[in-house]
């Protein structure tokens, strides 16, 4: 039987991009078992006055941009599993470390939804936005790129790179709304053409979180049927199968963005900035955000507090309406509503037991030695989810519990709990590997 460890935790310091925007209150310190401290909001003027450039139609990578740190593969068409053939697919990605003589020390790490190949790494042209892993991934770090050759390819249907929305067609013009519908299954069988043209014919650890997550649990089946052995996978925040509660938050989602009149069907890609479906894409990231941390959290860190000097009786904000605010821009500028569409679309079709004689049948085939972590306040992929995996994958240790306030946002903000659990994981493998162990 699969038992359950907890893993004792303490509330990290509020991190700029994970957390809130400077002009709201913000959680910091904790004692333990005490409550959460809280900054009362600023006054001063409201800080939706502050005057921004406007929101461009999108912000895809865009044939042109600087590359950055991207490495591009061609990998040729991509048989769709619902029918159909995606051409001429090309996969953006990173890579840190090198790759072992043997071909021994490969690591593939799979983003989250508005993730990309960035793992580790500052921002600047052509890069939106610093490492989302930063503390997970380099020298002397949990995943140490000392040791490993760590590969992060941006996701097929993403828009930093990869084949998406806002690619061209053979047409010449971008997909837009003319892009196919694709599956987890349709990421991973790209992914398996980038690791052929990497020469990678094993990983020693394929990992992920949410979205990188269902990919983490489709490249342990996919993989070996492919010829490339997968030894140990880390499935992070994550679920066999999506729910329908998770389907019904994506729902809302969908639906903001495809109302917004400045969507026009998916071809907006020549829009002058500010006339893009900005506004129905910060709506579905703020649906989207209320899900990545928890109830307790918002109403300790802002309760009915109003933002600055706004009075929400005279049409001012309340301070947790400027923080979703503030999150529902910023992704506005970095990424691209028909990409939102199409991988949230992917993830509601996630099913690890579809055509495999169902969920348990499917986790039972798995051969690669497997950790699984929750996180104990996850209200979107909650603990029940992974404890399912954890006790259906023969060679999966204990279910991990990381304790956090933040809920599923958790696997970005927890690194003094998840960054040890990885490292014993793999620590773990070296061991069994080594030559004289008993």
């Amino acid at each position: 039987m699969t038992g359950v460890t907890g893993v004792p935790g303490r509330l990290p310091a509020r991190r700029e991009g994970v957390g809130v925007a400077p002009t709201v209150p913000s959680v910091g310190g904790r004692s333990s078992g005490g409550a959460p401290r809280v900054r009362p909001a600023p006054s001063g003027p409201a800080s939706r006055s502050r005057v921004k450039p406007p929101v461009p139609a999108t912000g895809a990578w865009r044939e042109g941009d600087q590359a950055a740190s991207r490495k591009f593969a061609d990998v040729g068409a991509v048989e769709l599993e619902t029918g159909g053939v995606l051409p001429d697919v090309r996969v953006a990605y990173e890579t840190w470390g090198e790759l072992a003589e043997d071909g021994s020390n490969a690591v593939l790490v799979l983003h989250a939804l508005t993730g990309d190949a960035h793992v580790t790494g500052p921002a600047g042209p052509g890069q939106p936005t610093a490492g989302w892993w930063a503390d997970m991934i380099g020298p002397g770090a949990p995943i140490d790129t000392d040791r490993y050759f760590v590969v992060a390819p941006n996701v097929l249907g993403g828009c930093q790179g990869t084949t998406g929305p806002a690619s061209a067609a053979p047409d010449g013009r971008p997909w837009g709304g003319r892009f196919p519908r694709i599956t987890t299954r349709d990421q991973v069988a790209a992914e398996i053409e980038l690791a052929r043209q990497l020469g990678i014919d094993r990983w020693s650890l394929v990992v992920g979180a949410s979205m990188g997550g269902l990919r983490v649990l489709e490249w342990a089946l996919l993989g070996p049927e492919a010829g490339i052995a997968v030894d140990g996978i880390a499935a992070i925040a994550t679920t066999a199968q999506t729910s329908g509660d998770q389907i019904a938050w994506a729902h809302p989602q969908l639906g903001a963005i495809r109302a917004d009149p400045r969507w026009r069907d998916g071809d907006y890609y020549d829009a002058a900035d500010g006339d893009g479906p900005d506004a129905g894409l910060a709506i579905a990231r703020q649906i989207a955000h209320t899900t990545y941390r928890t109830a307790a959290e918002l109403d300790v860190r802002f309760g009915r507090l109003p933002q600055g000097g706004e009075d929400p009786l005279a049409e001012g904000r309340y301070a947790v309406q400027s923080y979703l605010d503030h999150h529902g821009d910023k992704l506005a500028r970095r990424f691209d509503a028909n990409s939102y569409l199409v991988l949230t679309e992917s993830m509601l079709s996630h099913d690890l037991g579809r055509d495999r004689g169902g969920v348990e049948s499917a986790l039972s085939q798995i051969t690669a030695r497997a950790l699984v972590v929750a996180v104990d306040s996850d209200r979107l992929f909650p603990p029940d989810q992974a404890s399912r995996i954890a006790a259906w994958v023969p060679g999966a240790e204990p279910l991990r519990i990381v304790t956090s306030d933040f809920g599923h946002d958790g696997f970005l903000i927890e690194f003094d709990q998840l960054g040890p659990i990885v490292a014993d994981f793999l620590a773990g493998a070296s061991v069994e590997e080594g030559p004289g162990d008993e």
